[in-house]
């Protein structure tokens, strides 16, 4: 809405003419000169589910935009699990709820993308749907109202491909921080190559697992000294991420002088509850507020 600045005069003993030629004098220099105000109307929540960034059906994101905000509203994008080749953003609502509630300045994005199968590999068919969507969120920011400063949230695999963009594709530095819940580091870990679940899987995909394909794939062969705040979550009886995974991408973190926490529960597996999960979130909530927010 547009208000014109007006003043009000009050001229005795003039007579019509003078006073018509003073009034569109003063019309016309109120519109010459910057006393037009623009009143803006404060901006109301905004949410919209499975939005397309491209063309297969898992190429979606659900998007959460909070009331007030403004293009210096930061957005945390959640990437589930399932080892590639499963799970969805649904898998992702604990955190998304969370988010809602406790950090409600934080914008929020959800995204599905492409599942592995046999010849549909997973790298680098993931990495790029998440370029596209960080590109897909940067070319409408003015339509979304954000910035294009943003966090990763990531679990499991979807925490492994939160820090592989991270460290490797962020050319335009717009990831703030990255978390990793229980994500794979680090593919050249005897302690991962010697895992029948992981050869199992990989070789489901007709993946050749080459010293240097595992390192380009493998965050800890990518991070360097430029790596935004990381935070790292880790189970100490994990069948399925081993211990090293998380202790030496922590002591990489560590060489490399990058701003970083990491948690080890000695007696959790692949994922927790109770009280480690409030402590979880109670860490992962400090983490966003220092680094994102």
């Amino acid at each position: 809405m547009i208000f014109k600045e007006t003043n009000k005069f009050i001229i005795p003993n003039l007579k019509p003419v003078i006073f018509n030629i003073l009034i569109l004098f003063l019309v016309l220099s109120c519109s010459n000169n910057d006393s037009e105000v623009i009143v803006e109307q404060p901006l109301e929540y905004f949410e919209e589910l499975n939005v397309s960034y491209g063309n297969d059906s898992d190429q979606r994101f659900d998007i959460y935009l909070p009331a007030n905000r403004t293009l210096d509203t930061k957005v945390m994008i959640l990437v589930h699990g399932g080892g590639w080749s499963a799970g969805d953003k649904t898998d992702m609502n604990l955190f998304k709820g969370l988010i809602l509630q406790e950090l409600p300045d934080i914008g929020i994005v959800n995204m599905n993308y492409r599942l592995a199968e046999t010849n549909n590999n997973p790298f680098p068919m993931q990495i790029n749907d998440i370029t596209a969507v960080i590109e897909y969120l940067k070319s409408n920011r003015n339509t979304f109202v954000i910035d294009d400063d943003f966090g990763f949230i990531g679990t499991s695999a979807g925490a492994h491909l939160s820090m592989l963009w991270t460290y490797a594709f962020d050319t335009d530095i717009n990831i703030k921080m990255v978390s990793s819940i229980v994500g794979p580091t680090n593919f050249t870990d005897p302690a991962y190559l010697n895992s029948s679940e992981f050869q199992n899987l990989f070789s489901g995909f007709g993946i050749n697992l080459t010293t240097d394909f595992l390192e380009e794939i493998s965050p800890y062969h990518q991070v360097d000294t430029s790596a935004p705040p990381t935070i790292l979550f880790y189970g100490g009886q994990d069948p399925l991420i081993p211990t090293s995974q998380g202790i030496d991408m922590r002591d990489k973190l560590v060489e490399l002088g990058v701003t970083h926490e990491f948690t080890l529960y000695e007696n959790e597996g692949h994922g927790w509850s109770g009280a480690n999960g409030i402590d979880t979130w109670n860490k992962l909530k400090i983490f966003i507020q220092t680094h994102l927010e």
